[in-house]
């Protein structure tokens, strides 16, 4: 079957020893269309980021790049600023006919914190060719906060897919047409279109802003943090905001989105010349996402962003991003937000699980 995995195809990964591990794999990882994946036991503080190169390994290019190395066991802190390597408890051996694609999970993505797959032999983050037989690693660099992690943390996720199945833009035209997708008018071109919500109903916390000079995160603390000392609230009396170089943002999507249980999205890259700044680290939209049949109604979509060497002027209505959609094998037996724990189905605007309730 050509298509994104579902959990059943990811079970019978597992099963056949396409994927392994250190430790056995949890349940609570297989996600309706991705497997999370776990932190080692040890983070290589390295001088820059790098990828392994065709042929070479990455345990060998880690001897030339690694400054030191910090045991995770008791917990350690990640510094903001810095790259890290840390090699995963999960490995790979795909099969012929199946890549996989990695991104960070949406709490990783909320923090600012840069978690990228790498692997031996890659020429790419995030991306493992079919056929591949080897580790894993995540490469971390957390950019606003510093962060404390322990083995067992699931910052980035990967999924598996049998082909290509992207959904043209005649088709997701057709997928609307029958099944609304989002609660307006669709943009669609080479994917559905994202704009930002800065309505004057959202005038007075239109999004917020890491602050520069705050405290550590214990990943594992959920409603644990006041939003106030890690956040500014970003006001927009005017339907628009200026984003500073070098800030980080979160923000909410004009649109109420929706992922039929047949499919699977990825939020891609938005084009440079659009704008100073770089929109969603955490890429996967899971089948069931703001759809009725796991009790959504329609789910915006929370905009990470970042802006480069300019400051930006950033409109209400203003197209930031574009949701890619792609058929699933089949339909995932749980869906998102249906029975497994889906910290995000029905949100706006939302920072972090980390956080309480501003």
């Amino acid at each position: 079957m050509i298509g994104v995995l579902p959990r059943q195809g990811i079970a019978q990964l597992i099963e056949s020893g396409a994927i392994t591990a250190d430790q056995p794999i949890a349940s609570e990882q297989i996600q309706p269309a991705s497997l999370d994946l776990r932190l080692g036991r040890v983070a290589y503080r390295v001088r820059a980021s790098f990828l392994a190169g065709d042929g070479r390994r990455v345990e060998d290019r880690l001897a030339e790049f690694e400054m030191h190395r910090i045991d995770l066991d008791r917990g350690a802190v990640l510094e903001k600023g810095c790259v890290y390597v840390v090699p995963l408890m999960e490995r790979l051996s795909l099969p012929d006919g199946i890549q996989a694609v990695a991104n960070a999970k949406s709490s990783t993505g909320r923090l600012d914190l840069l978690t990228r797959l790498i692997a031996d032999g890659g020429t790419e983050f995030d991306r493992i060719a079919p056929g591949h037989d080897g580790p894993l690693y995540a490469e971390i660099c957390p950019r606003s906060f510093s962060v404390l992690v322990r083995p067992g943390m699931r910052l980035n996720q990967i999924r598996f897919r049998a082909g290509q199945a992207v959904l043209d833009d005649a088709a997701l035209t057709a997928l609307h047409a029958q099944e609304p997708l989002v609660d307006g008018e669709a943009l669609i071109s080479e994917g559905l279109g994202f704009s930002v919500d800065l309505s004057p109903a959202l005038a007075a916390c239109a999004g917020f802003r890491a602050k520069p000079h705050a405290g550590v995160i214990d990943l594992d603390r959920i409603g644990h943090y006041d939003p106030a000392e890690f956040w500014e609230v970003v006001p927009s009396p005017r339907g628009s905001i200026i984003l500073d170089p070098g800030a980080f943002y979160i923000l909410v999507s004009r649109e109420a989105v929706t992922i039929p249980p047949a499919y699977a999205a990825e939020m891609a890259p938005y084009l440079a010349m659009a704008g100073e700044f770089r929109v969603h680290y955490a890429g996967f939209f899971d089948p069931g996402f703001g759809h009725a049949a796991a009790q959504g109604k329609g789910s915006r979509g929370v905009l990470e962003v970042r802006c480069h060497e300019a400051p930006f002027v950033l409109e209400h209505g203003q197209v930031v991003g574009r949701l890619v959609y792609e058929r699933m094998a089949e339909i995932p037996d749980q869906l998102y937000g249906a029975g497994i724990a889906s910290n995000y189905q029905g949100q706006g605007l939302k920072l972090s699980k980390q956080f309480r309730a501003p």
